[in-house]
């Protein structure tokens, strides 16, 4: 997933303005739409690493697509574009982000930057973890003296050191986003009201 071009999947069934969208990202990604919720079903596979997703359209819903994708464990990301406003009802939907009509050209561009910045920093993270629970097991087991002299463990410090750089990175990146940055604000004021009740 998380390539340096994304492909993304516009499910819209409102046809220019899928195609405006898809215009307004056709310079960063390779983008695809379907114009009705039996033609995004047909497209969407392990291909598309992002799906904009209209949520209210005629046949099936958004909310239907959005499970489906769920159901077949695609690993892409998908935000909802929609003119619904958001209720309760989303925090057990399984979308990534949520923009509410009109949106802006820079806030497509944006949604899809960070949502493909997220795909990386999972598998950084994904990938780091794993490595870190293998190097801890060999840490426990095996003498200082066998650990030095394997060169597999050497890769695998090496790989975790360049791993440990690239989710620094990424961390940084996001808390560099102005949405990130207020929503780190937002979780440290929930934090310390908590704290003071």
């Amino acid at each position: 997933m998380a390539t340096n071009t994304p492909s993304v999947l516009i499910v819209e069934d409102e046809p220019d303005l899928a195609d405006l969208y898809a215009a307004w990202l056709e310079e960063s990604c390779e983008v695809e739409t379907a114009y009705d919720g039996e033609a995004a079903l047909d497209a969407i596979d392990g291909g598309i690493d992002i799906v904009l997703l209209d949520r209210r359209m005629p046949g099936l819903s958004g909310d239907r697509i959005l499970t489906t994708i769920r159901e077949r464990g695609l690993d892409c990301r998908v935000a909802m574009v929609t003119a619904v406003e958001p209720d309760f009802d989303i925090i057990g939907m399984g979308f990534d982000d949520y923009l509410v009509k009109p949106v802006s050209k820079g806030e497509l561009t944006r949604i899809v930057e960070q949502l493909q910045l997220r795909s990386s920093y999972d598998e950084q993270l994904q990938e780091f973890f794993a490595l870190a629970s293998k190097k801890a097991l060999l840490d426990a087991e095996k003498t200082e003296a066998e650990r030095k002299s394997s060169q597999e463990y050497a890769r695998l410090q090496d790989r975790l050191a360049v791993l440990r750089a690239q989710v620094n990175d990424t961390m940084k990146e996001l808390l560099e986003t102005d949405g990130y940055r207020q929503l780190c604000q937002d979780l440290s004021r929930d934090s310390i009201l908590q704290e003071s009740n």
